[in-house]
């Protein structure tokens, strides 16, 4: 039996040694579990079927009603309770459950009572992952009987009034399900109808990826959905109302005497103080060379066809086809009119893929045209190749451009994996937009459509972000340079900042060729650990940049220095970080029982392709030949990914995974080599080591899922090897003394007391080693 077997069957043995809990907001705590079977693992869990909820937020008034269904898969009758952990300042509505033809009676539990249930089943059965709901209300109901092969269906509904700080409401629901759960959750979705008598601005989780549509300017469609998967993290989200024109809101993270971070947003909403939209010039470039014939052209006329059409009547446009020589359309920018929009989409229909790939000429030809300082110029850049006639040379490509781009915005288009990913990364970063790649099992049309939907209605251009504040110094703000601000769309800044007290923000651009000028008053705090997301979302974004700034201008030690430690201290893994911090560990002889990646350091496999990982994106820094093809492309967008994330989920579950595929082919989310495949493609998300958690059979992680052996919780990172989780912090102060406790003793429970935001890490498992002033606990 491998390596790999036998600790995937010993993992599969510890998860049915678990409690016998089910969660999803709220869980089944099983009384007397069955006996072990002969041949048999011990006991399954109840199953979570489905988990439906549904919030109506009112300005500050939330209603949630949820709908979740467990399935005993045991052979036996069963009894147990059921226990729902109340969001603070909540109260239940409406409870239903029927156990033949019994409406079962409810008890609500004050927090201290709760408190007290949660540390006897930790007590008993080892599980400490209830202690992360300490502090709550909760609610409780006796079940019985649940019959063997059977379904019990839970509906609850409840009301809570949502705080408001400093401008900004905030909704929390209850999502962590992942512990002990027997199998993942086949579906889960959160649908929150969101309506508010001011006109919204900012709306944002920064837990979760969310679609979010806006209906009017006070009405927002906030949705989340999933299938098999163990969601790990409550759900959040901020939202903020404002009658000004672009709304700004900062929410910040500080603990300690270090720097502090902040979060900037700042959102026109859905309307602006005109009702027409701002008039925009924008010309379409499209490589026509011979390489796109067949799918490629087909998809790329959609795509064009789609953008024609959804034109501003106020928009001026042209159409320019290159290939050996460049065609523009109208030679100028014309008016969208039907007869203009006709002769363009007649035009595209027409092209036919012929020839060779000039592209320095193409962007001539589209910088050319004279600049209206009262309209934002935007140039859509689709190739799928390398310039290959004219000038040909990347730096003076770029250089070129630069001369000539001023406030012009040029959003790259790379087509396939044929393409010079330095090329088109530099000319969109050099133009203030951005670059974007469709692989070859990906469609062009769904993409670009999607794009011109979110910037077809620009609101403030050029724009820029100051802080002002009695000695405040903020630093390390990402991004670098501040994109244009689009109806419906948000500007998010993250950074640091050092001194605190009152201080102002100043959001300035250009709107129809005048200079607009927007502030707000806000609060650099001085210690306030509410918003922990913040520290890491920051953190991803700089090792995004620095990585990026090793693949583009070559490797040194300083950058090394600074990713290695941003991303042990806030649990960054990714193929590139992963193998630099097993490389440091190593380097700097830390000891075993000390390093984060034992097990990943030891696997040969995976941590090679960890490495080569990183040495692909390292090489094309002095390697023009490595800028181009799919590993190329997967550089390019996972670090694209790592620069732009916002929110938590992004950060945990991987892109770009190693588990099952060979080091030269990069794979997707789920483990699939070649592109976008499961049950949810579009959560592809940057670069992790390791199947992701939906494809994990049972307990913890499966044996390579290596970033799932990752948790932040309350901003400190810790790592699993084996069942310890280790605190990412005790590498810094290795001459701590160390005091080992029995998990569920005295002493366990009064260092809970003694440090109550201790038992949100005690939660991670029954052996954890932490971190406490110069102490290290280690619970076992």
């Amino acid at each position: 039996m491998t390596r790999v077997s036998r600790f995937s069957l010993l993992v599969l043995c510890l998860a049915c040694l678990l409690p016998a809990l089910a969660r999803a907001d709220g869980f089944i705590i099983i009384h007397d579990p069955p006996p072990p079977v002969p041949g048999h693992f011990t006991f399954a869990p109840l199953e979570v079927a489905f988990h439906h909820v549904t919030v109506d937020i009112n300005d500050q008034v939330a209603t949630t009603s949820v709908d979740q269904e467990f399935y005993n898969p045991n052979a036996r009758q069963l009894e147990g309770t059921y226990l729902f952990p109340l969001p603070e300042g909540s109260h239940i509505d409406k409870f239903s459950m029927d156990v033949n033809g019994t409406m079962m009676d409810a008890e609500l539990l004050p927090a201290d009572k709760a408190r007290a249930i949660y540390e006897e089943i930790v007590r008993k059965q080892r599980d400490p992952a209830l202690l992360e709901y300490v502090g709550r209300d909760a609610f409780k109901v006796r079940i019985f009987p649940i019959e063997p092969n059977s379904r019990k269906h839970v509906k609850i509904t409840y009301t809570q009034l949502l705080k408001n700080d400093t401008g900004l409401t905030e909704f929390t629901y209850p999502l962590n399900t992942e512990k002990f759960s027997a199998r993942p959750l086949k579906d889960v979705s959160i649908k929150i109808n969101l309506n508010c008598q001011l006109p919204l601005k900012n709306v944002y989780s920064p837990s979760h990826n969310c679609e979010i549509r806006r209906d009017g300017d006070r009405k927002a469609i906030i949705g989340y959905e999933d299938r098999n998967v163990r969601p790990d993290t409550d759900f959040k989200l901020i939202f903020s109302q404002d009658p000004k024109e672009i709304g700004i809101n900062l929410l910040t993270y500080r603990t300690g005497s270090d720097d502090g971070y902040f979060l900037l947003m700042a959102s026109p909403g859905n309307t602006t103080k005109s009702e027409k939209a701002q008039p925009k010039d924008i010309t379409f470039v499209l490589d026509t060379s011979g390489s796109m014939a067949g799918a490629k052209m087909e998809q790329a006329k959609k795509a064009l066809n789609f953008c024609l059409q959804n034109l501003n009547e106020t928009d001026r446009f042209d159409v320019i086809r290159f290939s050996t020589e460049t065609e523009p359309l109208f030679e100028k920018l014309v008016p969208a009119s039907k007869d203009n929009v006709a002769k363009a989409t007649g035009f595209v229909k027409d092209l036919k893929p012929i020839g060779a790939t000039a592209i320095d000429e193409a962007m001539k030809k589209a910088l050319a045209y004279p600049q209206d300082p009262n309209r934002p110029y935007v140039i859509i850049f689709l190739t799928d190749g390398r310039p290959t006639i004219g000038e040909t040379r990347e730096d003076n490509i770029v250089a070129n451009i630069q001369k000539i781009a001023g406030n012009i915005r040029i959003f790259a288009f790379g087509i396939g994996t044929d393409v010079n990913t330095h090329l088109l990364d530099r000319v969109a970063e050099g133009t203030r937009a951005f670059s974007t790649y469709v692989l070859p099992e990906e469609d062009l049309e769904v993409k670009l459509s999607s794009f011109y939907t979110k910037i077809k209605e620009p609101v403030l251009s050029n724009v820029q972000v100051a802080f002002t504040g009695d000695g405040i110094k903020t630093s390390q703000i990402y991004p670098n340079s501040m994109p244009d601000l689009f109806k419906g769309q948000m500007l998010f800044v993250f950074g640091r900042y050092n001194g605190h007290g009152a201080g102002a923000v100043n959001v300035t651009g250009t709107l129809a060729g005048e200079k607009k000028s927007f502030a707000a008053d806000v609060k650099f705090t001085d210690n306030d650990a509410k918003n922990a997301f913040i520290p890491r979302l920051w953190a991803t974004r700089r090792v995004g940049w620095l990585l990026d700034e090793i693949r583009l201008r070559g490797e040194s030690k300083e950058l090394k220095d600074e990713v290695v430690r941003l991303a042990r201290e806030h649990g960054i893994v990714t193929p590139y970080t992963a193998y630099l911090i097993i490389e440091d560990e190593r380097r700097r002889g830390v000891p075993v029982a000390a390093q984060n990646f034992r097990e990943l350091s030891s696997d040969s496999s995976v941590a090679g392709r960890a490495r080569d990982y990183y040495n692909s994106a390292k090489d094309e820094a002095h390697d023009e030949a490595k800028r181009a093809g799919r590993q190329a492309v997967t550089n390019s967008s996972s670090l694209n990914d790592l620069k732009t994330g916002l929110n938590e989920q992004q950060s945990q579950r991987g892109g770009e995974a190693l588990a099952k595929a060979p080091a030269a082919q990069p794979v997707d989310a789920l483990g699939a080599a070649g592109g976008a495949s499961g049950p949810n493609p579009s959560l592809r998300l940057p670069g992790s080591l390791g199947a992701s958690a939906a494809t994990q059979p049972f307990g913890y992680r499966s044996a390579q899922n290596y970033a799932q052996q990752v948790k932040v919780v309350n901003g400190r990172a810790f790592y699993q090897n084996n069942e310890t989780w280790t605190d990412s912090t005790i590498q810094s102060k290795q001459d701590s003394k160390r005091v080992e406790i029995k998990f569920g003793s005295d002493e366990y429970f009064a260092l809970l007391k003694k440090y109550p935001f201790v038992a949100q890490w005690m939660s991670l498992g029954s052996n954890v080693d932490v971190l406490l002033d110069d102490t290290v606990y280690s619970v076992k």
